[in-house]
């Protein structure tokens, strides 16, 4: 008809196209224009990014910068969207200096997409600034910046904000209210040590004030009751999810596959990951990166790694989640030959990846790999190291026993010392009986915190091992007087498809004094076979013998084993059965001992997964090698 030239039609195309999923067919309907506009280059740079390709959309912004066709507004915050999708700052800084020279980083729709393009690439301080200067904040501004403050952990930040742009006049929406329930989530989700319920309740109540219940309202809620410990409620959530007429996304898969990985919930993940392979979104990369979370996370390594292996593309969460992975079952050398292979891929490390790889290397004592990556780190000019960075160089140190060599790295640091990296030191001075820095340390946890009841158990733990009873009560007491609690042990195992929870001296099961019983058996046989005999220092001193092996007999971990070995009487098996056991908090000295006692008296290998690391208990042996 004649129209195979015309710029509109053919930039129609390009959309369609590229909204379609054809990225080829948009491609060579721009490759036989004789003219293009801002709008056909802009155009396919979408249709790159609808279809994943990150990568595609800046090449093209490169060349575009080389033709006679200058990017408007929209061609940037496109571009803005494929550096954060990548996780590729350098990029991003790139593009803003281009966007300062030619006056665009003014426009509404610039300043939003580079706040999100900060956040997404962990420069939440550059995504501050840029919303520090904007002119004018619209609802898109605002829920940007709260957006990224909740992804980085910094929920706090997130709620001063959710009130001020309610004094300035700005009503939230639904995206307001998710990002403020997640920064609810990842701000302080305890009073008193213990799990908050008033949080999830909180969730429900924001959920019925939403009017127009969307996707994301409802994802939220699913959450939101996971991360409140009210796993049935958010189970019976999801169902209600997939029973309405709103269709389920990549995003819903991934925020529910992530409860299954923080609970281990293996059966329901191997479901979800079957119905995901037979939708489109379930290919996306945020996708699959839940699944190989969830499956690291319930300790299989090589199911993670056959999903990442299949991925068309991984970007740097990809990478990352691998890492961390690996560094937590303890095959630090493995961890880092996925940090070096991402490098080869072009991908830069950001600053979780760093984390990710020096935490593999602490796991693993490898002081040399440790040093050579933090000095990488510390020489990168793209990335400032943070107090969890200088924390993993303690850890590995107070692992080796250098202590000292610890404490001055700490008060030499550029950064100025929180609680979490005392604690780690403090947790080192416990381990090798170090009471002289001990002391020292604990002053300075208790100055800093004096209402965290981990640091007084801490101290008095360090007091008692060193024989100093009258301290260690002293520090007991002042815990009882000012009403602090520690948080609650807790433990679970899925047996049969079902999840059993227990708490320290739960006795709710209905099993409980058969599981009492099998456990009094199991400690004489390893007393006969192994000569185990009760770390009774993790107990208390002034109780009697006999009550101290009772208050150790029903911690949680022992209590879910219990069950295991209830469950398992009478049947016989020639070959050695994997039993996962899942934990709250570290697992104590005692049952540590006791499990590695098991595993060799009996045909079973232990994976354990604590609040640290895995601990796989093999014949006697514990993959930590007894350090953790």
């Amino acid at each position: 008809m004649g129209y195979g030239f015309d710029v509109m039609i053919n930039n129609e195309l390009i959309d369609m196209y590229g909204k379609r999923g054809r990225g080829e067919m948009a491609r060579k309907v721009f490759d036989g224009m004789l003219q293009r506009n801002v709008v056909s280059w802009t155009s396919l740079m979408c249709g790159y990014l609808n279809l994943g390709d990150a990568k595609s959309s800046l090449m093209l912004l490169c060349s575009m910068g080389r033709s006679m066709v200058k990017p408007n507004e929209f061609t940037f915050s496109t571009n803005f969207k494929a550096c954060g999708f990548l996780g590729v700052p350098e990029n991003g800084v790139q593009i803003h200096g281009w966007c300062c020279k030619t006056g665009f980083e003014w426009f509404h729709v610039v300043g939003n997409s580079m706040i999100d393009m900060y956040s997404k690439c962990g420069r939440i301080d550059a995504a501050a600034q840029v919303f520090d200067k904007m002119p004018e904040r619209s609802l898109i501004t605002w829920n940007a910046m709260i957006a990224g403050y909740a992804v980085r952990h910094t929920g706090s930040k997130s709620l001063v904000l959710f009130k001020e742009m309610q004094t300035q006049g700005i009503l939230p929406d639904e995206f307001t209210y998710t990002s403020t329930l997640k920064a609810c989530a990842g701000y302080r989700r305890t009073v008193g040590g213990e799990a908050n319920p008033r949080f999830s309740d909180f969730y429900g109540k924001v959920f019925d004030l939403v009017e127009k219940k969307s996707v994301i309202s409802w994802t939220t809620l699913v959450v939101g009751y996971a991360q409140g410990e009210k796993l049935s409620k958010a189970m019976e959530s999801y169902r209600a999810l997939r029973k309405s007429d709103i269709p389920v996304d990549g995003f819903v898969l991934s925020s529910v596959m992530a409860v299954f990985a923080d609970f281990a919930i293996l059966e329901q993940g191997k479901q979800m990951h079957a119905y995901m392979k037979k939708v489109p979104f379930g290919l996306e990369i945020s996708a699959s990166n839940s699944v190989m979370d969830m499956y690291l996370k319930c300790g299989l390594i090589e199911d993670a790694d056959k999903v990442f292996n299949e991925m068309p593309k991984q970007n740097v969460i990809s990478w990352t989640v691998m890492i961390t992975g690996y560094g937590k079952h303890g095959f630090g050398k493995e961890a880092i030959n996925v940090f070096e292979n991402m490098q080869l891929e072009n991908l830069a490390p950001d600053e979780v990846t760093y984390l990710a790889v020096l935490s593999s290397c602490s796991h693993s004592g490898l002081i040399d790999e440790s040093k050579k990556y933090f000095s990488k780190l510390c020489n990168d000019p793209t990335i400032q190291p943070n107090v969890e960075h200088y924390a993993c160089m303690v850890d590995l140190l107070g692992r080796l026993g250098r202590l000292k060599e610890a404490r001055d790295l700490i008060k030499n640091m550029p950064v100025k010392p929180n609680v979490g990296i005392w604690q780690t030191l403090l947790s080192a001075c416990k381990v090798h009986g170090d009471l002289e820095m001990g002391r020292e340390v604990g002053e300075i946890l208790l100055k800093m915190d004096g209402v965290s009841a981990v640091n007084y158990v801490m101290m008095s733990s360090i007091y008692a091992n060193a024989g100093f009873w009258k301290e260690s009560e002293h520090v007991r007491k002042s815990v009882k007087v000012k009403g602090l609690k520690k948080v609650g042990g807790q433990s679970w195992v899925e047996i049969d498809k079902t999840i059993h929870f227990f708490y320290n001296g739960d006795e709710r099961h209905p099993l409980t004094p058969r599981i009492h019983e099998k456990l009094k058996e199991t400690e004489k046989k390893l007393k006969e076979e192994v000569h185990y005999a009760y770390e009774v220092r993790f107990s208390l001193h002034d109780v009697e013998e006999e009550s101290r092996e009772e208050s150790l007999r029903v911690h949680s971990e022992k209590l879910a084993i219990g069950l295991v070995l209830v469950h398992d009487e009478g049947i016989e098996k020639d070959e050695r059965r994997l039993v996962r056991i899942f934990k709250n908090l570290r697992v104590c000295g005692d049952c540590h001992e006791f499990i590695k006692g098991l595993s060799k008296i009996s045909k079973k290998v232990f994976l354990v997964r604590d609040a640290n690391r895995f601990h796989k208990f093999e014949n006697g042996e514990c993959s930590c090698r007894d350090y953790w």
